[in-house]
């Protein structure tokens, strides 16, 4: 009941923080104006945000991409989703990157993916599979297969449906993480 009560509490944390941040607010916004089927925003869009909260920082980490997934067994071609994107720079220069997860399982050698959130746990850390998104009445919603606790906990945890170490390293060594967060600690 109490783990149930914490993911509740982190869960509006998020909530509260996406609310407070117009750059991320305008991205949702964009986002649910494509109407597109079990869309989300995650990797460092939210990740980040929390990182940066946890560490007490008042100015917010860049998202170096806005990784826009969504899921549509009906049309799963590329160019799709570069269409998706050229609709998105038609109203920001973000860097948008756009990706049906109905395809992206065959990229990676998996299962077909079911929705956004299977897709999710696939993905190579545990804290990077948490997203936000705008439901049809414009609340916001946060999607995190995994829960929430470790994220909050600063770790940086290897995905067990994925457990190439050496990916999982480099990941944590390219982006920079431990200097840019030094809170964190990676979960072996």
């Amino acid at each position: 009941m109490q783990q149930q009560q914490q993911q509740q509490q982190e869960i509006q944390d998020m909530v509260n923080w996406l609310k407070t941040d117009s750059l991320r607010m305008s991205v949702l916004v964009q986002s649910a104006q494509l109407g597109l089927a079990d869309w989300c925003i995650g990797a460092g869009f939210v990740r980040n945000l929390v990182w940066d909260k946890l560490h007490g920082y008042t100015t917010n980490t860049p998202c170096k991409d806005i990784d826009l997934i969504y899921f549509d067994a009906q049309h799963c071609s590329v160019e799709r989703d570069r269409d998706l994107e050229r609709q998105l720079l038609q109203h920001s220069e973000l860097p948008w990157s756009v990706k049906n997860q109905a395809r992206m399982h065959q990229r990676n050698g998996d299962a077909p993916y079911r929705c956004s959130a299977d897709a999710m746990s696939y993905w190579p850390e545990v804290e990077t599979a948490v997203a936000a998104r705008l439901d049809k009445l414009g609340e916001l919603e946060i999607v995190a297969p995994f829960g929430t606790a470790s994220l909050f906990a600063c770790k940086i945890t290897i995905n067990s449906k994925r457990p190439k170490a050496e990916v999982f390293a480099r990941r944590i060594a390219d982006k920079h993480w431990l200097r840019q967060w030094p809170k964190l600690q990676v979960a072996v």
